[in-house]
Parts: structure tokens; C-alpha cells; sequence
């Protein structure tokens, strides 16, 4: 069944890349020579590279990439969600193929937590999509709180240890499934797999190591299936988006095959501390949207007077 899997897979790409390539065309054609284009710099390559080079190695790439498209004012917030599903979609896939295929669980397993990914992905990006940005800052915000306390409670060895099992089945299967939906939407808003899903499957009684064929081919189904309507919708920057995928794609092969360690525990606590700080930046760009569109009636009416 894992290679049904990776040929569905293998699918699930052409269809995104191809999806993605129109737009881009599309895109393209309508780009005079005095505007912006559409190639992305060595910077936006560069934030590709790091974000996806950390990947998989525990850290993630969701959360590190809004600090650095917050800090340096790079990206809209309100097309920040898009911009990492788009951008991050073909790294993850590459990701993917390497877990699943070296790691092993039980392939139903796989399949209906991938399945149930998906679902809430498709659900979430269409609502997403469709955010004004005070209510994306704050779903941002907020999001990236709890993805900062979920890297503590790793950092801190607070995760349960797990099990020995590799499948699920019955109530804990159907948890499971239910647990894959919620990830998946959350995902659409810019909160990552990697510690939530390692949650979700040590209480489950599963062999932490199997959270990454599940959470890495989750994603990869998902993320192309929420960009498509980021895509549709023009939600997200296309030139970082590119850069996003042309340095991610290289990084995660070094990461996966070439690192087998790095002393990454400092670095942990400072990605933390930038997480941190970057949701109380979303969350008081929120507050200053709601404050001007206060100030905007008050001024109208003003006017009128």
C-alpha cells in the first residue's frame, strides 16, 4: 500500500505544480517591464533554505518563517498563511517521500490520517482564503502562542513518551482521525505539524518515530490541496513563495540525508523566544487595525458634519 501511496503522491504534485505554473504564467504575462518581477532574491532563497533546512530536523518551518516575514516587514500578514502553504508545499513533498519510505507504519494508519488531514485542510483554506487581515493577525497570533508553548513543553521533556506501536485501530484510530482534521485546518493558518502531530501520536500509544512518515506525508497531501484555493484566491506572495521552494528543496535533501545531529537545544530556546515575540508583534498589528478602523467612521462622520 506505500507505494499506492507515493504514486498518489507523485499525482497530488503534477496536479499542484501544475496549478501553481498557470498562476505563475499567468501572473507573469501581466507584469509590465516597470513593475516588480516575479524572480525572487537571494534573501527569499536564502529564508527558504534555513526555514526547510531545520525542518527535519524538530524545530519546524511554519513558525520560524513568519518570525523572519514579520521581523523584516517581507510578506502582507494577511497572505502570510498562503505564502507557507505555497512556498513550503514542495520541500514538505520531498520531505514526505524520504519518511515514508524509510520509516515504517502501518499503511491503513497512514492512509486514514492523511485522509483526515487533507479534509481539514481543504475546509480551512477555503475559510482562510477569505480572512480580512485583523482576523488573520489573530488567528497568526495566536497560533504562534501555542506553537512557542508546545516547543517549551518539548524543550522541557513534558511530551508523553509514547508507545511501541506502530497501527491504530478502533476508538484510539478514530481519535486519531479526528485529531489529523483539526492539524490539518490549523495548518491552513500557519501553525505546523511537527509538534502537535508528535503529541497526538505518543498519546495514541504510537512509536513517536511514526509521527514523521504520518505528520511529513499528512502535509505533503495537504498543502498542495489548501494552496490551490490560497492560489485561486491570489492569498499569498508568489515571488516569495518561489524563493520558499527554491532554497527549501535543496535544504531539506542536506538535512535528511547529509546532518545526522546538530547541538540544536539553543537553538530551540531561541526560536522560541523569537516565536514569542513575533505573535505579540501579530497581535498588536491586530489591535492597531481595529484602532484605525475606529478612527476611520470617527473621521468620516466628522467630515460630513
Amino acid at each position: 500500500m506505500k507505494l499506492w501511496i507515493l504514486v498518489a503522491l507523485v499525482a497530488v504534485t503534477l496536479v499542484f505544480v501544475v496549478t501553481w505554473w498557470m498562476d505563475i504564467r499567468e501572473r507573469r504575462a501581466k507584469t509590465t517591464p516597470g513593475r516588480e518581477g516575479l524572480v525572487p532574491s537571494p534573501f527569499e532563497s536564502a529564508v527558504g533554505f534555513v526555514t526547510n533546512f531545520f525542518d527535519p530536523l524538530g524545530i519546524g518551518s511554519f513558525a520560524t518563517t513568519t518570525s523572519i516575514f514579520k521581523l523584516w516587514h517581507m510578506v502582507d500578514d494577511r497572505v502570510i498563511p498562503g505564502t507557507l502553504n505555497v512556498g513550503h508545499a514542495l520541500p514538505v513533498i520531498a520531505q514526505a517521500f524520504i519518511y515514508i519510505t524509510l520509516v515504517q507504519v502501518d499503511a491503513l494508519t497512514l492512509v486514514l490520517l492523511i485522509g483526515a488531514s487533507v479534509l481539514g485542510a481543504s475546509l480551512g483554506a477555503g475559510v482562510v482564503s477569505e480572512l480580512p487581515r485583523r482576523k488573520v493577525q489573530i488567528g497568526m497570533g495566536s497560533a504562534l502562542l501555542a506553537a512557542a508553548w508546545l516547543m517549551f513543553m518539548s524543550q522541557m521533556g513534558l511530551f508523553p513518551a509514547g508507545g511501541d506501536a506502530l497501527a491504530l485501530s478502533g476508538p484510539r484510530l478514530a481519535i486519531g482521525i479526528a485529531g489529523n482534521v483539526v492539524l490539518g485546518a490549523l495548518m491552513t493558518l500557519g501553525i505546523g505539524m511537527y509538534a502537535p502531530s508528535m503529541i497526538l501520536i505518543s498519546l495514541l500509544g504510537m512509536n513517536p518515530t511514526a509521527a514523521f512518515p504520518i505528520m511529513m506525508g499528512s502535509c505533503a497531501f495537504l498543502m498542495p490541496v489548501g494552496s490551490a484555493r490560497f492560489i485561486r484566491h491570489r492569498a499569498y506572495a508568489l515571488r516569495t513563495a518561489i524563493g520558499l521552494t527554491l532554497g527549501g528543496i535543496p535544504a531539506v535533501l542536506i538535512a535528511a540525508y547529509v546532518v545526522t545531529s546538530l547541538p540544536l537545544y539553543m537553538v530551540r530556546w531561541l526560536v522560541i523566544v523569537v516565536v514569542i515575540y513575533t505573535a505579540v508583534m501579530m497581535l498588536r498589528s491586530a489591535a492597531a487595525e481595529k484602532r484605525r478602523a475606529v478612527v476611520r467612521p470617527a473621521e468620516t462622520e466628522a467630515e460630513s458634519a
